[in-house]
């Protein structure tokens, strides 16, 4: 799976927490400068996680809108994992599996 992070200077342990998940393919851009505000959206990514606490409220408008419609899951969540892990949870999973999930991280 892929996924594209907007938002946050660095991630720290995010990006070994996702690597768990399943993402093999991570894409980062922190959503700060104006100059994100180009940013190309493209379909090739399953996710698009947004990190609410540090990003362009304009770009995060822009990414809301373009994928909207599309067949990528857009999540917002703070920067701290246990938050992206509860969203992430709740969007991809949607309940199906109550806890027996293969996208769920045991270690996490």
């Amino acid at each position: 799976m892929s996924i594209l992070i907007i938002g946050g200077d660095r991630l720290g342990n995010i990006l070994e927490n996702l690597r768990r998940m399943g993402f093999k393919d991570i894409q980062h851009v922190s959503g700060r400068k104006k100059g994100h505000l180009e940013l190309k959206v493209t379909s090739k990514v399953d996710v698009v996680l947004i990190l609410t606490d540090f990003v362009n409220h304009e770009l995060a408008k822009k990414i809301k809108g373009a994928y909207k419609n599309g067949s990528c899951q857009t999540i917002f969540a703070r920067r701290a994992w246990c938050h992206i892990k509860g969203e992430m949870d709740r969007a991809l999973c949607n309940g199906c599996c109550e806890g027996s999930c293969p996208r769920q991280s045991k270690e996490a």
